[in-house]
């Protein structure tokens, strides 16, 4: 909600997750369709003055909940946890946390403060993804050598 990519990403209306916290719009007719098979997306929606306020609402535990029953799985993208408190906000109100880090770029301590702040907020941390991390060709051919073997 601070810095919306998704609606970019996919080609989308950037109409969404906003538009149902203030304009009160119901959250199904907000959902877009995708490429992918099985995928919808609700985008961030315009740029909010207050966006943790909005996600600590009643309301936005009632959306949660609506997309709980029109999906078999709801993936929310939030900033990261150390600039901002949205995803500590999030944290307490979903079944589970997936920490992304990027490779390089994220100091150990840092890591383990994000951890410890999403725990401080009630947050199940399930695991973490380790992203942005070059591999070498040699170890590329390994896994993709190793892969074709197993098959």
């Amino acid at each position: 909600m601070r810095k919306p990519v998704q609606h970019k990403i996919f080609h989308k209306r950037n109409r969404g997750l906003t538009n149902c916290l203030v304009d009160n719009l119901p959250v199904t007719e907000l959902l877009q369709t995708t490429e992918i098979d099985n995928l919808l997306l609700l985008t961030s929606g315009p740029i909010p003055p207050n966006p943790s306020e909005l996600l600590a609402s009643g309301r936005f535990q009632a959306i949660l909940e609506e997309l709980k029953k029109e999906a078999d799985m709801v993936i929310i993208d939030c900033p990261p946890v150390i600039a901002v408190i949205d995803a500590c906000v999030i944290a307490g109100k979903v079944d589970g946390v997936i920490l992304v880090l990027a490779a390089g770029m994220v100091r150990p301590d840092m890591a383990k403060q994000a951890h410890e702040l999403l725990k401080r907020a009630n947050g199940q941390v399930l695991g973490v993804i380790l992203n942005r991390v070059e591999i070498q060709a040699e170890h590329a051919y390994y896994y993709y050598g190793h892969e074709k073997s197993a098959n």
